[in-house]
């Protein structure tokens, strides 16, 4: 006899707060969950990053060798490596265990606001004001970048990467995205105003490396992009602009999906994210909130007050309704409100 399968359990928002962390690094740039979502990266303007278990609220250790704040992180897939970059320009390759500096990349013009690893760990990717997002090798002592993407027209806010993509957002205004196995490059516009019934513009099939794709609609204004995303599914792109607005794309077609909008969003650089089922689209917000919108209705589902000042940055756990928040010089950790802490870990 065959048992039905369990129905699925309602999403859950995380609305309890369970932990306030002063981080003791002025303001916190960029909070991050490493691969597991056991630990979390906080780096700070006073130019460290610290690796904390971030349910116990435990500092587990401080990273030291930036020249300026640091602005980004990420962690291996083993958990052996981290890499950073920041306002000295520099990207930073360090061993978890130790707290040793491997490397140190230099090569960007201007401060670097984002970086991730490929899937392997074996290339660091970093996009800079200056426009141009570098690939540095983790194995060779090469100094140079193996590669150099620098078709965008102004500074790179966003850089993720998937198995075979690569996908960035830019303050001129477009999302491209990289498809390393078919050497192509797709870009969207993304501005305030279409005027054309639509909130993007595809072009497609440029050469991912070379001249750059020409803007679509060359008279629309632009809409600096500050944060980029895959869906957890991989279908679809989350991308959030200054006109406090977050539109949902179709990854393959650049086709609108949805829209999203009630956070403020007009001067900083904040993050946005799904969550961990792909139920709710998340964002930081410039008036001291996080907004959840439900990602197929479009409505606000929650609005959770997290202080006074702005939201700068958030990570959502992979697998669990976990949701960690940066204002000020301090984080928060936030659970369902089902959620027992085990341990004394909340």
């Amino acid at each position: 006899m065959a048992f039905p399968e369990p129905k699925p359990r309602p999403p859950e928002l995380p609305q309890k707060r369970l932990k306030t962390l002063d981080c003791g690094q002025g303001a916190v740039r960029a909070v991050r969950f490493n691969v597991d979502g056991n630990y979390c990266l906080t780096c700070g303007s006073d130019k460290t990053l610290k690796l904390w278990n971030p349910l116990r609220g435990t500092l587990l250790r401080t990273y030291s060798g930036h020249g300026y704040e640091v602005l980004d992180a990420a962690g291996s897939f083993d958990n052996s490596s981290l890499c950073s970059g920041g306002g000295d320009k520099a990207v930073v390759l360090w061993d978890v265990a130790s707290g040793q500096v491997m490397r140190k990349f230099r090569g960007h013009a201007g401060k670097v606001n984002t970086v991730q690893f490929n899937e392997e760990a074996t290339v660091i990717l970093s996009g800079s004001i200056d426009s141009s997002i570098r690939c540095w090798d983790c194995r060779s002592r090469r100094p140079e970048p193996v590669q150099t993407l620098d078709e965008a027209r102004d500074g790179v806010s966003s850089v993720k990467v998937s198995d075979h993509e690569v996908l960035a957002g830019s303050v001129d205004g477009r999302m491209r995205r990289y498809d390393l196995r078919m050497g192509q490059l797709f870009s969207d516009y993304v501005g305030s105003e279409c005027g054309r019934g639509c909130g993007t513009g595809r072009e497609d099939g440029g050469p991912a490396r070379g001249t750059p794709a020409s803007l679509t609609y060359p008279s629309l204004p632009q809409g600096p992009i500050t944060c980029t995303c895959f869906s957890r599914d991989g279908q679809c792109t989350l991308v959030s602009s200054l006109d406090s607005t977050l539109r949902l794309l179709d990854k393959d077609t650049g086709e609108l999906l949805g829209e999203y909008k009630g956070h403020k969003n007009q001067e900083y650089k904040l993050d946005c994210c799904l969550s961990e089922r792909d139920t709710h689209v998340v964002s930081c917000s410039e008036d001291g909130k996080v907004f959840f919108w439900d990602l197929v209705e479009g409505v606000l589902a929650l609005a959770l007050p997290v202080g006074r000042g702005v939201v700068q940055s958030l990570a959502y756990h992979p697998t669990e309704p976990c949701l960690l928040t940066a204002l000020g010089g301090s984080i928060q950790c936030w659970r369902e409100e089902a959620y027992e802490a085990e341990d004394g870990a909340g």
